[in-house]
This record gives structure tokens, sequence and C-alpha cells, in this order.
């Protein structure tokens, strides 16, 4: 690519501030006592050191040289990153305050500024956690309001794969419509038809994003902003989609202004508008229209595809191992029978069933590196001084796919979760959802969804692949944020 002069000046500018930029870090850390980690080089950190397309891989590979705490640079920052069931069991929950705080990723802080439940750390993200928690509560969240809310969803997906009159047909856009639907329904008090245009383009763009976040064009942003935002690439889609999809919020939370009823909240944005109206005179609040804003899109993405996802690879995998399939059958044969929805209380009956939802989240290890997390305050830890904003990778596939905490880690093996009787059996090593004060605020939701919706498909369904059963993948296409699964054709075979 040939540049022009004035181009050529940019980008060597460009290089200078990040090299004084590099150098600046380097002489504040030394006032901290970091981990040791492999060398880096200046602007380009550790860049060699890991692969883009599996980063949690190097990491835990790195970890094996030296040590469970290690030190990289990404770019011209830091990261701490822990390993190993002990130390992040001692760093997020046992000393969950030093790191409950969430570094700004250049790709994360783009679009949130800071705000919204996920992005936020310190005072705003303990006010709006502990809001949406109870507001999410309130609207039934854990609790029977909600359960026959997805029940009924299930009914929609079970039609629409009926429809479908056996003949093959990828159920991940439909997946990713039920899952999306529970939580509209909690924060926009409605749900979609599967074949609005409006919702359909939602969800490609929220496919999208889950698409581009896991490739290396976003590891490569986080490496290096400034010269990224000056270059073309998928990652300027990730913005763009953003920007869309904030639009659509922005809409409904007007609409949501304009009926507003104060003594009768109907869904979580009413719940937020009634807050902001309770806290006006407070200059300080966090119950703010940014806030609201960005909660609503955290609450939206994350409702919407992590659970489908999880979903999709549920099916992939049953379909891959039908004797494990089968089974689940029998047992919901037995405890269920064909004349009833099923129902949250049954799962305690059903240890097969169980075990195998567990070893799919364990399996699939969604969210490989967790969500970035912050040195909340110089933190003496292990040894080390790791200072106050430092990024800390708590790498959570080193627990999930650990030698010393599974018998056959990177084997899909339902029997991690079932005793020598057949009961069903958890593991502390067992953290799909994270752990300590920065657990997934919508785990209960996100159970509830996961099993409801795979017994209600396999109540009615047998899932056959197109292709040879043994052909199919089960390892992620992308893995970065999410380990996103391969697209495949199956045939919802009714029972």
């Amino acid at each position: 690519m040939d540049l022009s002069e004035p181009e050529k000046t940019l980008l060597f500018a460009l290089l200078i501030i990040l090299f004084i930029v590099w150098l600046l870090q380097r002489q504040k850390l030394q006032k901290g006592r970091l981990p040791p980690g492999p060398p880096a080089l200046p602007l380009l950190g550790n860049s060699f050191h890991v692969n883009l397309k599996s980063p949690h891989k190097s990491l835990i590979k790195l970890s094996e040289q030296y040590g469970p705490v290690f030190t990289i640079w990404i770019g011209t920052y830091p990261a701490v990153v822990l390993c190993g069931f002990e130390t992040i069991k001692e760093a997020l929950i046992e000393r969950g305050h030093d790191f409950s705080s969430r570094y700004p990723l250049p790709v994360l802080h783009k679009v949130s500024g800071g705000y919204g439940v996920i992005a936020s750390s310190g005072e705003r993200w303990k006010n709006l956690r502990r809001f949406s928690l109870s507001t999410l509560r309130n609207f039934g969240m854990g609790r029977k309001s909600i359960e026959e809310r997805i029940q009924e969803e299930a009914q929609f997906l079970v039609k629409t794969f009926g429809n479908k009159k056996e003949s093959p047909f990828s159920p991940d856009f439909l997946m990713r419509c039920a899952a999306s639907n529970i939580i509209c329904s909690i924060v926009f008090g409605e749900r979609f038809e599967y074949g609005d245009k409006d919702f359909l383009s939602l969800l490609e763009m929220i496919a999208e994003n889950g698409h581009i976040l896991s490739s290396p064009w976003v590891q490569l942003y986080n490496n290096f902003p400034k010269i990224m935002d000056l270059l073309p690439g998928p990652h300027k889609k990730i913005f763009q989609n953003i920007s869309d999809l904030c639009a659509f919020l922005n809409k409904n939370i007007q609409s949501h202004k304009e009926s507003l009823q104060k003594d009768f909240s109907r869904d979580y944005i009413d719940s937020f508008l009634i807050k902001m109206d309770e806290e006006k005179h407070n200059l300080d609040s966090e119950f703010n229209d940014r806030n609201l804003l960005m909660t609503t899109l955290n609450l939206f993405l994350a409702g919407t595809e992590t659970s489908s996802t999880t979903l999709r690879w549920a099916i992939q995998i049953l379909a891959k191992y039908p004797h494990i399939q089968e089974k689940i059958h029998q047992e919901i044969d037995e405890v269920i029978g064909s004349l009833r929805c099923p129902a949250i209380e049954d799962r305690a009956k059903m240890p097969y069933t169980d075990a195998v939802i567990h070893e799919v989240q364990r399996y699939i290890d969604l969210v490989p590196m967790n969500l970035p997390h912050m040195a909340s305050n110089d933190i003496d830890f292990r040894g080390y001084l790791i200072p106050k904003g430092t990024l800390v990778i708590p790498v959570l596939s080193s627990v999930l796919k650990s030698t010393s905490q599974w018998k056959t880690p990177n084997s899909f093996n339902p029997n991690h979760f079932l005793d020598k009787n057949g009961c069903f059996k958890n593991s502390d090593s067992f953290m799909p959802f994270s752990a300590g004060k920065r657990k997934c605020l919508g785990e209960s939701l996100a159970r509830m969804e996961i099993f409801l919706f795979l017994t209600t498909l396999l109540q009615n369904f047998v899932f056959k692949p197109v292709i040879d059963c043994k052909d199919i993948n089960i390892s992620p296409v992308f893995s970065g944020i999410l380990q996103i699964p391969h697209m495949y054709n199956f045939c919802a075979i009714s029972r």
C-alpha cells in the first residue's frame, strides 16, 4: 500500500506517541512489583507470544512456563494473567473487592464510555448492579412467573421447528429469537414474532458483532486502538452496529417515557425511569439517560447472545453423540412424559440431563478469558504488587479445562457431573458464569432458559445432522471474547 507524504508523517507521529506512552507506562509500573512474564517488544508488547485465533490457549501455555500469575504486554499496556482454579478462586472470590473493577479495554470503552452495568466500576457499578438484580428479580428472574414465560416461548419454538416438516434447517437464528424474547419481555415488556423484520435485523447485528468480537480484528484493535481507528476492517462494523442498536433502544426508551405511569412499572425500562425521577434532585445520581441506555443495551446483548449460543452448542453436541441424546430422551419420558411442559422442579429428578447441560457449559468454555477485570487499588498478591488500574485477565478456560480438576478436560464427558450412583454432583471448578462480585447477574435466568428450552425441544424432537455425526466439528470456529460454534443444518424429527 503506497502512502502519501502526509500519511507517512501521521503514521510516524503515531508511532512516536505510542512509544512515549509505552515508556511512561514502564516508568509508572516500576513502582510496582509486577509478576514476571515473557519478554516484550516496545509498542508490540507480547503480540508474537499470543495466537490471535485462540489467545486463551496461548496464555495457558505461557502459564506453564511463568506460573499461574504472570504479566504480558498488550501493545503498550501490561496485563496480569491469572490461571488455575486456586489462583482465580483467591482473586475473584476470597479477594473479590480488590479485583472487582472493570478494565476499559479500548473496544469496550469506545462502545460504552464506562457507562452501563458491564463496563462500569466503583460506586456506579455497585448502584447499577444492585438496582438491576433487584429489578430483574421483581420481574420474575428465578421465579415462577418467568418460568411460565420461558415455557410459553419454548412452545413457540417447538411450533416453528415443527413447521420445518423434518426438512434440514439451521436452528441458530431461531434459538437467538427465543432467548432474546425472554430478555425483551423483561426489559421492554414485549416479545417479537420470529418473522418480524426489525427484530431480525437487530439479531443479525448482534450475531455479526458476536463473530467480530471473537475474531483477531478485535485483538488487534485492543492492542493498537489509535492505529486501528485509522484503518478499514470489520472492527468498524462493531461500532456502526452498536450505533444502530442504540438508536432502536432510544426509540423504545422515548416511547416508555411518553407512556410512563409512575405508580405502575411494566418492565425494566419503566423501573429505571421511575428511579431517575426519584433521584432527579441528586446531581451525583447514576440513574441518568446514559446509564439507562447502556445498561439496557448490556442486558439486551448479554441476554440474547450467551444463552442462545449455549443452546446452539448443545444441539450440535447432542447431534454428534446420539447415544447421549437418547439417554436424555429416556429421562424426559420417565420424569416428564409427553402430556405436560417441562418445569424447573423437574431438574432435581433428572440428574443425567442436568449433568449434560453442565458439561455443555464446561466443555464449550463460552467466555474463555472472562471479561476484563482491573485492580481496584494497589494489590499485594502472592508476593507481587499489582498497581491500581492494571488490567487483570482471569482465564476461566484454565479452570474449566484444567487437567487437575477434570478427568477428561478436553473431551465431552457428562460423567464429570455424576457420582458413582448416577446422582448429580456439582464442582467448585464449574465457573462458566465467572465467580465472585462480578459473576454474571443473569445467571439464574440463563440456567432456567437453557434447561427449559433444551428439555422442551428434546421432549418433542430428535435432532439428526445432515452430515455424518462423526464429521460434526465441536471446536469453535472463532475464539476470542466468545467461543463461536460452526453452523450446521439439522432435521428435527418428531418423537
